[in-house]
């Protein structure tokens, strides 16, 4: 196989597994697959990782998000709250 096909399988496979966090966290059901509140929704968080309470913000969501990830493997995780 090529280079560049090694490349773009391994980005393609990236943004698929990207695209299933989104799906994952229930933000999808939430906006009722709204692309332009996602895509909102998206620049806020970066432009809140780029503001002086950014490393706060990596803190938390780093946090939740292993708290999210232990319950699932779990089975015990419940997107709701």
């Amino acid at each position: 196989m090529r280079t560049w096909q090694v490349e773009r399988r391994k980005r393609t496979r990236h943004l698929i597994e990207l695209g299933g966090l989104v799906v994952k966290s229930g933000i999808v059901e939430l906006t009722g697959d709204d692309r332009a509140m996602l895509y909102g929704a998206m620049i806020w968080v970066a432009e809140k990782l780029k503001s002086d309470d950014g490393q706060r913000a990596r803190t938390l969501w780093a946090e939740k998000g292993k708290e999210a990830f232990e319950a699932e493997r779990k089975g015990a995780y419940d997107r709701s709250g």
